[in-house]
């Protein structure tokens, strides 16, 4: 189960994360994000123990949405040592999103 991230916890769950961070940004009415969800779950089980996979709900955390610079959704921000190294921002296939972890990874 990827972390749910809300305002109060992003600092200890994704910051201050000794691995790599995919944050998958959403709101349940969104068709793709929709779409995203099996794939992001499928991925966070490819991926245990090598990156953590984190959910923010923008209708339930708008500020730290704000804060992230999120415009549309589903956006997929990737955070390595406490810094926003990346962001994909609409749909991507299960591939697509497994190369920008990868890169992730890597980077």
């Amino acid at each position: 189960m990827p972390i749910i991230v809300q305002q109060e916890n992003y600092q200890q769950e994704v910051l201050d994360s000794s691995l790599p961070v995919v944050l998958d940004v959403y709101a349940t009415w969104c068709g793709p994000c929709q779409q995203m969800a099996p794939i992001f779950a499928e991925l966070e089980r490819e991926y245990i123990n090598v990156c953590r996979f984190a959910k923010l709900n923008v209708d339930e955390a708008r500020e730290l949405s704000i804060k992230l610079g999120v415009a549309s959704i589903p956006t997929f921000i990737f955070i390595k040592e406490g810094k926003v190294k990346n962001k994909v921002v609409g749909y991507l296939s299960k591939q697509q999103l497994k190369e920008k972890i990868e890169q992730h990874i890597k980077s």
